[in-house]
């Protein structure tokens, strides 16, 4: 994990342990698991509002076609078939 062996793992749960103490720790990860649940909850309400109400959808804007290029190749090969 982390590139971490299992003694370096246990060497900074003691030293959190010296830290915070023993009855803090537990407050901490209630704490932390509340938070995970509020993002989830959260997360889960958004991906509902987005399936509920789908962003109107985008549409790409159409050219009309252009005849002026045609008209001028058309009308240079008249010249030339008439030069001819």
């Amino acid at each position: 994990m982390f590139g971490m062996g299992h003694w370096e793992i246990l060497i900074i749960f003691v030293i959190i342990l010296l830290i915070f103490g023993a009855k803090r720790i537990p407050e901490m990860a209630q704490g932390l698991g509340k938070g995970i649940r509020e993002f989830r909850t959260a997360m889960r309400d958004v991906q509902e509002e987005i399936d509920i109400n789908p962003p109107p959808p985008t549409q790409a804007p159409t050219q009309a076609p252009t005849q002026a290029p045609t008209q001028a190749v058309s009308q240079s090969k008249n010249k030339e078939q008439s030069a001819s």
